[in-house]
């Protein structure tokens, strides 16, 4: 028999609940040791089902995109604690805690360490609680994991499938010990284990104290409303959208190895209340990093389908509905070994197709494509004490005009509630001087609602051995598309110091094997957003405004067409 909760208590346990989520989330910001996770929060907290590994409850302010991994993170360890009961291997008891990376099952990419614990209640697990976040360096050949050119995950960094860090509330110390050999920065590393673990401490202490307030029965019950109210929400949602199928693909410039285009498309059928996305005429699996697991693709669909649905609450009940098709024939749902480490660029190019399909089903509801790269940049090198150094960070483009507004300038990919990490941070942490950071002229899709703008980013080495460079990134020869008659964006654009002058990597977007001297700087160029609508709508008020702004120059706004080239650097898209 369900329980029946008055409103006022469902919002007064949402509230709460969200709350855990949040306090968890700002614990592990505010004590990480590396950039990545304390000033850019790429990192998420929840609560999941005792039986399932469902989400129930994600934090506010962590990554969307983890929000449906860590569903299939928790089912992992479900499983693994299923079968090692099943073969008297091992048991679950209070005080357990599971560490793994495993991108194949559950996770990402191996940078994204998971840790999740079960959460007891009269000698039965009640719910899981997890974090994940991600770690400055794992191993591999390329420091700071975004090998570009791995062809296996063997060399991208060290994996581990779902094991015990902690027995009993017991810590495994060898496990420490392992973690600490195989990473070039390996403080930083224990810092950022123990800011999760702690997390997770301050999850379950809140959970405890909430579920001695309202009791087990109330919790559960409320936990299957919001589950409900989701798949309800989205179900309606759906019945808003005309039944049809709905087509659209998009392209990777390469995968790193192989200097070819790699298709991502979609087949989206609508029918009453339910949704099919089908990826099978998507590439199949590539040489370098470009692909991602099964999980990762479904959860990028998630974060898709949330945008366009804002009204639908961030639980498993959402998806429902919905129904994925994402075969092993394909890039989009590899095993291991099939390298993974670019996964960002992949699911940024699902999240786009997601979105052109839904802006043929329903026009009105039209975002044209964001950015599309994280542009994984990792500078290395040594400190005159001979010790490591190891900076990485991701930076911001424009993202798409959408029927309200012009695109956001400057902002964050939409696989997250990330920041870009703050330039100051980055000096004082790193030997490195950023010599230009500012929005880029003329890199906005055109339209009634232009595209947002992207950025230039300009890197001089400080350190007296200089520092070596390397670059994963996406959009330099496929520019971020318009919607509904808008124009696409410039595309992306990097260029390096040699001694024989400037130079761009053959592969676009990605580069390994460069190293730049003391003095010498890298220069990143993002892409802006597409464009909503003609451009020959907008309003005249608002051209002048970009005009004084320095947004557009004089040139590109005379030439009455910016959806065909790139108009910082003459290149056509």
């Amino acid at each position: 028999m369900t329980k029946t909760i008055d409103p006022v208590t469902l919002a007064v346990l949402k509230g709460r609940l969200e709350q855990i989520a949040d306090e968890m989330d700002a614990t592990l910001y505010r004590s990480a040791f590396n950039p990545i996770i304390a000033e850019a929060r790429d990192a998420c907290h929840g609560l999941y089902h005792a039986q399932t590994g469902a989400t129930l409850v994600q934090g506010t302010t962590g990554l969307p995109i983890f929000v449906g991994a860590m569903a299939f993170a928790v089912k992992a360890v479900i499983d693994k604690v299923a079968r090692d009961a099943a073969t008297g291997r091992d048991t679950l008891q209070p005080g357990d805690t599971f560490l793994f990376n495993d991108p194949y099952d559950g996770g990402t990419h191996l940078n994204d360490f998971r840790l999740v614990r079960p959460i007891y209640r009269d000698n039965r697990v009640f719910c899981w609680i997890a974090s994940v976040g991600h770690w400055l360096d794992i191993g591999g050949n390329v420091p700071g994991g975004f090998n570009s050119r791995a062809t296996e995950s063997f060399q991208e960094g060290v994996r581990f499938p779902p094991v015990k860090l902690f027995r009993a509330g017991v810590i495994n110390e060898d496990m420490i010990d392992i973690l600490a050999a195989n990473s070039r920065v390996p403080t930083s590393n224990f810092g950022d284990l123990n800011g999760q673990l702690n997390a997770l401490a301050l999850g379950e202490r809140r959970l405890a104290s909430l579920l001695d307030d309202y009791g087990e029965g109330t919790i559960s019950a409320a936990l299957d409303v919001f589950t409900h109210r989701a798949s309800a929400l989205m179900r309606e949602n759906l019945r808003a959208l005309p039944d049809g199928v709905y087509s659209f693909e998009d392209f990777l410039d390469n995968d790193g190895v192989t200097d070819q285009p790699l298709k991502i498309a979609l087949d989206l059928t609508i029918a009453g209340e339910t949704m099919v996305l089908d990826f099978s005429r998507s590439s199949p699996p590539c040489a370098g990093p470009l692909n991602i697991a099964y999980a990762t693709a479904a959860a990028c669909c998630y974060v898709a389908l949330k945008h366009v649905f804002t009204d639908v609450p961030a639980n498993a009940g959402c998806l429902e509905p919905i129904t994925f098709i994402i075969p092993e024939t394909t890039l989009l749902g590899v095993k291991a070994p099939r390298p993974v480490g670019g996964y960002t660029e992949t699911i940024l190019r699902v999240i786009g197709v997601v979105f052109g399909a839904i802006a043929i089903a329903a026009p009105e509801r039209a975002m044209a494509a964001p950015f599309g790269t994280i542009n994984a940049l990792s500078l290395a090198g040594h400190r005159n004490d001979g010790s490591r150094w190891v900076m990485f960070s991701f930076f911001g483009g424009g993202l798409g005009g959408n029927p309200l507004s012009d695109g956001l300038n400057h902002g964050n990919n939409p696989i997250s509630m990330a920041t870009i990490p703050p330039v100051e941070i980055l000096e004082a942490s790193y030997p490195v001087m950023f010599t230009q950071w500012a929005l880029r002229p003329d890199s906005a899709g055109a339209g009634q609602h232009r595209g947002g703008l992207g950025a230039i980013y300009e890197i001089e080495a400080l350190g007296e051995t200089g520092a070596d460079v390397f670059l994963l990134g996406e959009r330099g020869r496929f520019a971020p598309f318009g919607v509904n008659g808008g124009g696409a964006a410039a595309l992306n654009r990097f260029i390096f110091d040699t001694p024989g002058g400037k130079a761009m990597p053959p592969l676009a977007s990605k580069i390994t094997d460069v190293k730049i001297a003391k003095g010498q700087r890298v220069r990143l160029e993002t892409p802006g957003g597409g464009g909503f609508g003609p451009a020959a709508r907008r309003d005249p008020a608002k051209v002048a405004r970009d005009l004084r702004l320095g947004y557009v120059s004089r040139d590109a706004v005379a030439s009455g067409d910016l959806a065909s080239a790139d108009l910082a650097s003459g290149e056509t898209s």
